[in-house]
């Protein structure tokens, strides 16, 4: 009986002893991974604003300020390079790029066609228009990651889904738009009844 009870508080001793080791192990742990925590969460958030100083921006333009309208954009239209962008081109573009030529900055990408002429143009301009009838087309300022203005973007987007990366500290990369799908059953603004006059 007394072999038994000893080796029960022998048992219980060395339980009770682990118990106790591990509550200063997590004691002595906490000492250590509250301030690994707390670096690695700093090292995150500084490298999470170094790479979203890689891209630009599109946003609206200020309601306070003089904005800029898609029409006097058309009027000076020899102030900027002008590119348009989407599947079907001319007749359906997802949006109208203007880059103004004077401001020493460029908007470059290998999806955009460049405007030649005004009634291109125009025309690109009225076939983005022409989606008023189910979404407001809108006319967004182009900004670099420190908000100096690139340039303008015209679309019949709500929400424009382009990527716009940083290749240097004067110019940045545009990726393509895509035409949104709802934007083929559009009365009057698809491949065989297009918007825009010829």
């Amino acid at each position: 009986m007394s072999v038994t009870k000893n080796s029960k508080s022998i048992v219980l001793g060395l339980i009770s002893g682990s118990f106790y080791y591990i509550r200063v192990s997590i004691k002595n742990m906490k000492k250590y991974i509250c301030p690994a925590v707390t670096v690695f969460l700093l090292i995150s958030v500084i490298c999470g604003c170094t790479w979203l100083k890689s891209y630009g921006k599109l946003r609206l333009q200020p309601r306070r300020e003089k904005k800029v309208t898609i029409q006097e954009l058309k009027d000076n239209w020899h102030d900027y390079t002008v590119y348009y962008g989407g599947y079907y081109g001319v007749r359906q573009p997802s949006a109208v790029m203007f880059d103004p030529k004077k401001d020493n900055r460029a908007l470059v990408g290998d999806k955009w066609t460049k405007v030649e002429d005004q009634e291109t143009l125009s025309k690109l301009i009225s076939s983005i228009q022409c989606h008023k009838a189910v979404y407001y087309p809108r006319l967004w300022r182009i900004l670099g990651p420190d908000d100096q203005l690139y340039g303008y973007l015209f679309s019949a987007f709500d929400r424009v889904p382009v990527v716009i990366k940083v290749v240097d500290d004067r110019t940045m990369w545009v990726y393509d738009l895509p035409l949104p799908a709802h934007l083929h059953t559009i009365p009057g603004c698809g491949m065989n009844l297009p918007c825009a006059s010829p």
